[in-house]
């Protein structure tokens, strides 16, 4: 029987997770937190640790769960309160959808020009795409002069010239094919390529299953800090300094 657990999710994830965890009995709570929270990885950081913490409270967890990955040392540094945490080996999110880091590390040297889109990101509209530039040219123009909007937006742009394939990663679920369309239309708008890969669930799964081997997951003990790992394990468990 798996380990009673507590979920904290990034909502990139929502739909995956509601696939393929079957209403287990052993998921005690499942929450989810905004993707932007990507964008600032020391508040993911304190917004994660807070809610690690505040968990101390239950008695009827046994285990913390987090659907997160070393997301731009946004989790290096979280500490177990009472309960134990796990995480994925993984750098980020594409390593939980193509189900392993060798698998999107394999992907990765045979096309280093994608980019990729789930269903998770395209709803956050944070991909590239003319969405993106319609919601940036909106929240910039309520704070900077006209002429630092297009600065800021031609520097978007430019960051997306290392491009030109949109990779979207396929998981099954309900919006799948809605989602496709629209990496599909990203990719066209943008004169980029597309392709669309099945992902892999075998690691969410066993994520959330309980399944923890330690070539896959991260275990951090009560006392224990994650640390970033710099070679192939990307995380390792080190002695919380008090």
């Amino acid at each position: 029987m798996p380990s009673k657990i507590a979920l904290l999710a990034c909502s990139v994830f929502e739909k995956e997770i509601e696939l393929f965890s079957g209403n287990a009995p052993h998921i005690i709570e499942t929450r989810y937190y905004e993707i932007a929270l990507h964008d600032r990885p020391d508040m993911l950081r304190e917004k994660l640790q807070s809610e690690i913490l505040a968990l101390d409270a239950r008695d009827d967890i046994e285990m913390i769960v987090l659907a997160y990955g070393l997301c731009g040392r946004g989790t290096a540094g979280l500490h177990a309160g009472r309960h134990p945490f796990v995480i994925p080996r993984a750098h980020d999110c594409m390593t939980v959808f193509l189900g392993s880091k060798e698998k999107y590390a394999s992907h990765q040297r045979a096309c280093p020009s994608c980019y990729y889109y789930t269903p998770g990101w395209n709803r956050a509209r944070r991909v590239p795409g003319p969405d993106k530039l319609a919601a940036m040219q909106q929240e910039f123009s309520a704070q900077f002069d006209q002429d630092d909007v297009e600065f800021l937006i031609e520097s978007e742009r430019a960051s997306w010239a290392m491009h030109d394939t949109a990779t979207y990663i396929d998981l099954g679920t309900a919006e799948a094919e809605i989602e496709a369309e629209y990496a599909k239309h990203c990719a066209d708008s943008l004169g980029w390529k597309f392709e669309r890969i099945h992902g892999d669930p075998t690691l969410l799964r066993d994520l959330l299953g309980g399944n923890w081997d330690d070539e896959r997951f991260q275990i951090i003990q009560p006392g224990e800090t994650l640390g970033h790992s710099p070679d192939e394990r990307v995380l390792r468990a080190e002695k919380t300094n008090n």
